[in-house]
């Protein structure tokens, strides 16, 4: 079975993937219930999660019935317990929309709920983040995550963020980080998908980011807080939802006017 979802992951294009997974989904949460492990997106229980990765694979991670990934788990965990994303009436902006979330969000009829992406068939606005189609402070929060590292110009992205964000406002921009690197790395020479994947860890990242991510969104004018919410979740719930112990949740807020 690992072999299979390689093999779809890395020749199948993003877009027709995510139409697949419709189909898929229902037939591995029923095959593969159980108690051990639960999804708190929806609450089900599995004997095991899927495996999933490119350049090299991560064995239990992927639900299989939300086809969550660690970092949508804690996410949800964070947004639901330490946000009032899910009570108080807000315009949402989010990016690349993940399946995990779109039609939970959707449904939540206090958020004005807008979707963008380049290439997603499930977005509303199809946008470049370098070049935003919406007025400035249009949102109350924005999701963009495990995006930026796509971005060549990453710098000029995180100020559109700033932009389109209200004063007051917050929003999660996760990236995959390496925090062992105290900075950053990217070389645009590197073109070569196999090579990407071999140093940035997927053939469609474009960098390595370290430490000093915080230190680039705080340039942009955000306001900064690293959240590791797994020490609050605790390491025994944090191995029953299956979440990377110690990542850290990039919590931004514009500062009010």
């Amino acid at each position: 079975m690992k072999a299979i979802f390689k093999f779809f992951l890395n020749l199948l294009p993003r877009p027709l993937l995510i139409r697949l997974s419709y189909v898929v989904r229902p037939v591995l949460a029923f095959f593969m219930r159980g108690k051990r492990y639960i999804d708190p997106i929806d609450g089900r229980g599995f004997r095991s999660f899927l495996a999933y990765g490119y350049a090299k694979t991560r064995e239990n991670v992927l639900s299989p019935s939300t086809l969550s990934l660690e970092r949508h788990r804690l996410l949800w965990l964070f947004l639901k317990q330490e946000t009032d994303l899910f009570t108080k009436p807000q315009k949402l902006l989010h990016f690349a929309p993940e399946q995990a979330f779109y039609k939970r969000f959707k449904k939540m009829a206090h958020l004005d709920y807008v979707t963008t992406d380049l290439n997603s068939p499930i977005a509303d606005v199809k946008a470049d983040i370098c070049n935003l189609p919406f007025e400035d402070s249009s949102f109350d929060v924005i999701l963009c995550n495990h995006v930026l590292e796509h971005i060549p110009d990453d710098t000029q992205a995180m100020k559109e963020l700033f932009r389109v964000l209200r004063p007051g406002g917050w929003g999660v921009f996760q990236i995959p980080q390496d925090l062992n690197r105290a900075s950053t790395f990217e070389d645009p020479s590197i073109t070569d998908k196999e090579e990407r994947t071999r140093i940035f860890g997927q053939y469609d990242h474009v960098r390595v980011y370290g430490r000093d991510y915080f230190d680039k969104l705080r340039e942009a004018g955000f306001e900064v807080n690293a959240v590791d919410y797994t020490q609050t979740i605790g390491k025994e719930m944090s191995d029953t939802y299956r979440l990377a112990w110690g990542e850290l949740i990039p919590y931004c807020k514009k500062p009010s006017a």
